[in-house]
C-alpha cells in the first residue's frame, strides 16, 4: 500500500494524485480545485510549480504538493462521498502520526538509539564485506549485491522503510536483526557453507525471531 504522506525535513506532505487514488476524485478535477483556490491555499504556504509524475509511458502526470495544512483545506473542499470520508480519517492519522514522529526524533533516546544503530550497520557490513569475498570464490559474478541484498532484509524485517524515519522502537528491532545477521553469517563462513544458503539461514531466523516478537514487516 502507498504511504499517504512522506517526511521532507521536519515537515509532512501528501500530494494530489495520493488525494485523488484515496479518494476516488478525478486528478483532473482536484487540480482544477487546486488552481481555482490556489490563493487560499497558499495562505498555508507557497504552492511549487507542478511536480512531473514517473511515467511508463504517455505524457507524464503533473501533480501539486501538498503540506498538512493545504491537504486539509483541500479535502474540506470535497463532497463527503464514503470513500472521501474514509481517506480523510486515514490522512488525518498519517499526519498525526508522523508529526509524533517528528517530535520523537528530536529526543536524546531517538538521537543515541541511531548512533547505536549506525555501530551495529558498520559491524553487519564489515561482515558482509566478507561475505562478498566469500561469494566471489564460489563463483559468484553479483557479489557485490550482497550489501543491498542484506540491508533490504533486515529494513523489511524490522518493519522500517527508510532508517531515518524509524521510531526508537524499530530501530531497537533493526539493530537486533543486523546483530543476527552478521553471527549467521560469520558462522556460515566458518562452516564452509553455500553462500545463498547462508542468506536462506538468515532469512529464516529472522522471521523466527519476528513472529516471536509479533513484529510487522514492511511491504
Amino acid at each position: 500500500m502507498q504511504e499517504l504522506v512522506t517526511l521532507k525535513g521536519n515537515d509532512v506532505f501528501t500530494d494530489s494524485l495520493i488525494v485523488s487514488r484515496g479518494t476516488g476524485v478525478a486528478h483532473r478535477k482536484l487540480k482544477e480545485t487546486i488552481r481555482k483556490h490556489q490563493k487560499v491555499m497558499e495562505r498555508f504556504g507557497k504552492l511549487s510549480a507542478p511536480y512531473q509524475a514517473e511515467s511508463t509511458g504517455g505524457r507524464p502526470e503533473e501533480y501539486y504538493l501538498l503540506n498538512e495544512e493545504q491537504a486539509t483545506f483541500l479535502i474540506t473542499l470535497l463532497k463527503n462521498t464514503k470513500p472521501v470520508v474514509e481517506f480523510k480519517a486515514r490522512l488525518v492519522s498519517e499526519f498525526y502520526k508522523m508529526r509524533r514522529f517528528i517530535l520523537e526524533r528530536q529526543t536524546q533516546a531517538w538521537i543515541e538509539t541511531r548512533q547505536a544503530g549506525k555501530l551495529t550497520r558498520k559491524a553487519e557490513t564489515d561482515t558482509i564485506k566478507k561475505l562478498v569475498e566469500y561469494a566471489k570464490s564460489q563463483g559468484s559474478t553479483h557479489a557485490d549485491m550482497l550489501y543491498m541484498t542484506y540491508s533490504k532484509l533486515a529494513n523489511k524485517m524490522a518493519g522500517i522503510q527508510k532508517r531515518d524515519e524509524a521510531t526508537v522502537m524499530q530501530l531497537n528491532n533493526l539493530s537486533l536483526m543486523e546483530n543476527i545477521i552478521l553471527h549467521v553469517i560469520d558462522t556460515g563462513i566458518l562452516t564452509g557453507k553455500h553462500y545463498k544458503e547462508i542468506y536462506k539461514d538468515c532469512k529464516k531466523r529472522l522471521e523466527t525471531v519476528r513472529d516471536l516478537a509479533y513484529l510487522e514487516a514492511s511491504a
